[in-house]
């Protein structure tokens, strides 16, 4: 007994004295994480930490972070968030808003409204430091419920309301609930498409299947039917179980508005495929009309596949009663700007049975809730002051004055980008991008290929190199014709500083074209 012990300790010695190998290696990681691609935080961004690393200033413009380039918040979000953390200063401002003699600094601060919601929340969350339900705050479902009616004029429930860390996160949940045979189950993504869905569909072994969007001369993109019928076919042939389809409106890195007429076709195709129908209305407050460069186009407007669901039910009933829909919506975007509260939600409409829902809330109780903060901010992004009350003015017109910027800076720099030779680049419709197609010289392309990255790629890291300037290469969101190259920007640089930036963009391209003009500069740059 003496020996097998005294055996088994030298064994155990010998292993010790051996050379560590780490039990989680770039070998054994999950190989589908390996696979899985981000390009809006990929090698462009790591590249961007090593200039700033050595005292170079760069500009985000890869994500759409409007607090990171100068955006304020609005006033209604903060105040009513900062006493809903600060029970003393709650207290503080209730004391003042009945009038105490030393509260006119507190009354001036923060609006008789903005108190009273704030008491709201907290009677209903006890602390923001406390987990709430799993589905999320009771009262701020039923603001989301009471937005989702009057926005459609048709009717929502809170029960259908899920909150979630940004829409992203509502994203993750929806995709584990459908993608459930490895390498078969699938989404049918559009092309490009943001790479949250691809990401996430080679995460959870998805199965491939995406439609192209189109590109007409002025760099305007669209949604076809037929594209979507065919890539269905296809799909399906390849063997594919394709399980759900993402429309992304408006357009996320394309930045088109789509018509009532499209929403409504593309509704009735899903509901007629059977495809669970996720609508990434995240832009819904970002659409922009006037200026010079609309004029004469049609009016954009944001049409909700909730409100083209309703009509359907007047006028095809038994086809509506085949849908199921997923709304989704944000903090992060629209004129608020408040990604890093990470707030959002999706909301179920049309033939979803109870025993579904009731997995969906399973799902969200593994991780026990969202973030309490983002669940109240979501609340009040979709339920604002209205008019007559204290805030409504203040928040009027900062809302006016924000989205009138976005929209001066979006016109602004899309000029300067359609200026440049062998860039077309349309007017953003909505969201918070331009996305530019770019005639690269055949040296480039050549040049690109040989060092063994995207030909955009090349374009954008070189981008970055001569101005600090971060964008987004096309490729990075697939695109259906190879040989067209795009690169994505937000247009969110502060207006004092775009013409900094449209001049670095211009001379940075046309010493590019130049240096790839010939062959031999190409050979001689490689």
């Amino acid at each position: 007994m003496v020996c097998a012990i005294l055996c088994l300790a030298s064994a155990h010695a010998s292993v010790l004295s051996a050379p560590a190998e780490p039990p989680l290696t770039p070998e054994n990681i999950n190989p589908r994480l390996v696979a899985a691609e981000y390009a809006v935080r990929g090698r462009l961004l790591d590249r961007a930490k090593e200039l700033e690393s050595v005292g170079r200033r760069t500009v985000k413009c890869n994500i759409g972070n409007p607090q990171a380039l100068g955006q304020r918040p609005l006033s209604w979000v903060r105040q009513v968030l900062s006493l809903v953390l600060n029970a003393d200063l709650l207290e503080a401002a209730e004391a003042a808003a009945c009038g105490s003699s030393d509260g006119e600094a507190l009354r001036a601060l923060f609006p008789p409204d903005a108190v009273a919601r704030a008491r709201v929340y907290v009677d209903a969350i006890s602390s923001a430091g406390a987990y709430s339900d799993s589905q999320g705050v009771l009262c701020v479902r039923e603001e989301v419920a009471h937005f989702l009616r009057e926005r459609d004029g048709c009717g929502s429930e809170a029960r259908d309301v899920f909150l979630t860390d940004g829409a992203s996160a509502g994203v993750r949940a929806l995709l584990q609930a459908l993608l459930g045979q490895p390498g078969v189950d699938a989404i049918l993504a559009p092309s490009p498409v943001y790479p949250l869905y691809s990401a996430l569909s080679t995460l959870l072994d998805g199965g491939a299947a995406l439609y192209p969007l189109t590109e007409d001369a002025a760099g305007t993109w669209g949604i076809r039917v037929s594209n979507l019928e065919a890539s269905l076919q296809l799909a399906r042939a390849r063997g594919s179980n394709v399980r759900a389809l993402v429309v992304i409106n408006p357009g996320n890195p394309t930045g088109q508005c789509m018509s009532a007429e499209e929403v409504a076709a593309v509704l009735e195709f899903a509901a007629r495929e059977g495809l669970v129908l996720l609508a990434d209305e995240v832009y819904q407050a970002n659409v922009y009309n006037g200026g010079p460069a609309r004029t004469g186009k049609r009016r954009n407007d944001f049409h909700s596949f909730r409100r083209a669901l309703a009509l359907l039910r007047q006028t095809k009933p038994q086809l509506a009663a085949r849908a199921q829909l997923v709304s989704m919506h944000s903090t992060s975007k629209g004129f608020y700007g408040e990604c890093g509260l990470r707030g959002g939600f999706f909301a179920l409409d049309g033939n979803w049975d109870d025993g579904v829902r009731s997995q969906l809330v399973k799902l969200a109780s593994i991780c026990l809730c969202s973030n309490v903060v983002g669940q109240l901010a979501m609340g009040l992004v979709v339920s604002p002051p209205r008019p007559g009350m204290p805030s409504h003015d203040t928040f009027a017109a900062e809302r006016g004055a924000i989205l009138e910027s976005l929209r001066a800076r979006a016109d602004t720099l899309a000029a300067a980008l359609d200026a440049l030779p062998g860039v077309t680049c349309a007017p953003a419709e909505g969201a918070l991008y331009l996305f530019p197609r770019i005639a690269l010289p055949p040296a480039a392309v050549a040049a690109a290929r040989e060092a063994g990255v995207a030909p955009d790629e090349l374009y954008a890291m070189r981008l970055l190199d001569a101005t600090g300037l971060v964008v987004v290469p096309g490729s990075g969101f697939g695109q259906p014709d190879p040989e067209a190259y795009h690169v994505r920007t937000t247009f969110l640089p502060p207006a004092d500083q775009l013409e900094q930036v449209t001049s670095a963009i211009a001379a940075f391209h046309r010493s590019f074209v130049d240096e790839f003009a010939t062959p031999a500069a190409a050979a001689a740059t490689a």
